[in-house]
């Protein structure tokens, strides 16, 4: 399929970001926007049978926490079983002894990492090393990112480096600069050079509002799967399809309803764990044809809400971080469904802030709850 601007180019505004006054949102990722996981990962298959058949030798896949690790996740598993997939990451894990940082200048959060505890042997493994962004406005991140590396590996400057993205807006003399930086650009859907800060420059918009949180009792149970792996760290591929697959198997089979009552289902991801909430929402598409499922995730991107025609993103709420108690993050556009469930990575259980996004939703007492904390552990009520 061919994927033109009106597939996958929304653009909003940021909420009180002066450094980047706007946001592209793509309806197709699943993350800003609610969109049926089927949909959502095929546009991103697509483009990772692309990339596997332009660079076939390719063994070490690095995305970009957190809007791009779903695209990582499901680009990374087109190629062979033995392919290394490594998301950056924000949050703080344990047992890596060795971080790489770097700034991602225009974001509302600037410090991202790189676990590189095995990363001088994933290089010498691999022919190629893709990069993989949702988009790319200037390759400076990028280029910052390549230099860092350069400096302390050596042995990638040996190594063909592919900018792969969803949406790519580099100028011609930023693009020159990639090359430089030893990088070559690959995407879905190539964009003119548009001031969106001047389109945008009369739109009003405002914050999203902070959900309350809803008291309940909850109901525990423990899955026979594994807990979700960590591609912090790193992990092949294969080992982590498998273990998204396992996941999503086991919930279907062993909590939720067999019932054919429920029709609108959202499978909701956190922040940067997104692909897991994508897989489990593509196998109740398929097991249930009759529901209509949809996927998106809590982000920590603040952006402004609009009800004028053509604006993306028209409601929004406030919420607790799964992942940190003092941290902020939002959840856009919901809708009403009669299931929700959550798929996080978290390692330990954070009910607040479940009761904080129980919140978002109004009151109806038929509408099921569940909690998927690390893969293993099930909240609902």
């Amino acid at each position: 399929m061919q994927y033109t601007k009106e597939h996958i180019l929304r653009i909003a505004k940021r909420f009180q970001n002066k450094k980047r006054t706007y946001l592209l949102v793509n309806p197709l990722q699943a993350k800003h926007m609610p969109c049926s996981p089927s949909v959502s990962l095929q546009m991103m298959r697509t483009f990772g049978n692309r990339l596997a058949n332009a660079y076939p030798n390719t063994k070490l896949i690095i995305s970009f926490a957190e809007t791009a690790t779903a695209i990582g996740t499901a680009v990374a598993s087109c190629f062979a079983n033995d392919c290394v997939y490594i998301q950056t990451t924000r949050e703080d894990v344990k047992d890596v002894q060795t971080w790489i940082d770097f700034l991602e200048e225009h974001s509302h959060a600037t410090e991202q990492k790189l676990c590189a505890d095995h990363l001088q042997q994933w290089l010498e493994q691999t022919e190629t090393v893709i990069f993989v962004e949702d988009e790319i406005s200037t390759g400076k991140t990028l280029v910052n990112m390549v230099t860092q590396l350069k400096e302390a590996y050596p042995i990638l400057a040996e190594k063909q480096l592919i900018a792969a993205s969803i949406l790519n807006r580099v100028s011609a003399k930023n693009q020159i600069r990639m090359e430089q930086a030893g990088m070559q650009c690959a995407y879905v859907l190539k964009l003119p050079e548009v001031d969106y800060t001047a389109v945008l420059a009369d739109m009003q918009v405002t914050e999203a509002q902070k959900a309350e949180k809803r008291e309940c009792v909850f109901t525990k149970q423990v899955l026979s799967c594994d807990a979700l792996c960590n591609p912090r760290k790193g992990i092949a591929i294969k080992e982590y399809m498998k273990n998204c697959v396992q996941m999503a198997n086991t919930v279907v089979t062993e909590v939720l309803p067999k019932t054919t009552e429920t029709s609108n289902v959202l499978v909701l991801g956190t922040e940067e764990c997104m692909f897991p909430a994508l897989c489990l929402g593509e196998v109740l598409e398929k097991q249930h044809l009759q529901w209509n499922v949809q996927c998106h995730a809590t982000t920590r991107s603040p952006i402004g809400i609009c009800t004028q025609q053509g604006y993306p993103i028209t409601t929004g709420s406030k919420l607790q971080s799964f992942y940190a108690k003092n941290r902020d993050t939002y959840l856009y556009n919901v809708g009403e469904y009669d299931m929700v469930i959550v798929v996080s990575d978290t390692k330990v259980q954070n009910l607040q802030a479940f009761q904080n996004l129980m919140g978002v939703f109004s009151q109806n007492r038929k509408r099921k709850f569940y909690y998927i904390q690390g893969g293993k552990n099930v909240w609902y009520i």
